[in-house]
């Protein structure tokens, strides 16, 4: 991708964050049962609750989410935390919460790590002692 913005730089972290929800969860290896798979009939399904249906990413899903992953490698810890939380779908009230900080200055955290990870992408180079504010509007954020 050729431009990346603050906004698509988020698409992409919630576009990761819900593959990480739908991925399988890991098995221990060497744990296996011997009794074999017990087939019910019509009778026995009637009662039963359905189980729920299970999507799978795609490959490029998980793909992208596997590169989605290393951009956040170099923010402050908070920045990178208030990131992933975001993207997770969070409420800013829990995000508050989890980090420390109020609303206002915890949006300026969040905008200002999505500014970082779309000016890295771009190949930009930025000042590290520009103000939060600056590197902001620097990405077009604001």
């Amino acid at each position: 991708m050729a431009d990346w913005t603050p906004s698509i730089v988020e698409a992409r972290l919630a576009e990761a964050a819900w593959v990480l929800k739908l991925m399988p969860e890991p098995r221990l290896s060497g744990y296996f049962s011997t009794w074999p798979e017990f087939v019910y009939s019509f009778a026995d399904k009637v009662e039963q609750e359905p189980k729920p249906m299970r999507v799978l990413p795609s490959p490029k899903a998980i793909s992208r989410m596997e590169e989605t992953l290393t951009w956040t490698v170099g923010l402050d810890p908070i920045d990178g935390k208030i990131v992933w939380l975001r993207a997770y779908g969070t409420r800013w009230k829990e995000v508050c919460w989890a980090v420390g900080l109020q609303r206002s200055a915890a949006n300026q955290h969040w905008l200002f790590g999505l500014s970082v990870i779309s000016l890295r992408l771009n190949n930009r180079r930025f000042n590290r002692n520009l103000s939060k504010q600056g590197v902001i509007k620097l990405a077009g954020a604001a």
